[in-house]
């Protein structure tokens, strides 16, 4: 997989965790535990989009 389509494929993953997220504040039925988890996955994501982007500048 090429450094593009990786990074493609991190921002698709960022959204759906973002979309993901949403509906999880949208209902006050969601637990906090998952709620935390969520958004420790998604940052994860971000990071790796970040040092991806930084990695391909550099060459």
């Amino acid at each position: 997989m090429t450094i593009q389509a990786h990074l493609v494929e991190l921002e698709r993953k960022h959204k759906l965790l973002e979309n993901e997220l949403h509906e999880a504040l949208v209902h006050l039925s969601t637990d906090d535990l998952q709620i935390v988890e969520l958004k420790r996955r998604k940052l994860m994501v971000k990071d790796q989009i970040e040092r991806l982007k930084q990695g391909d500048t550099l060459h």
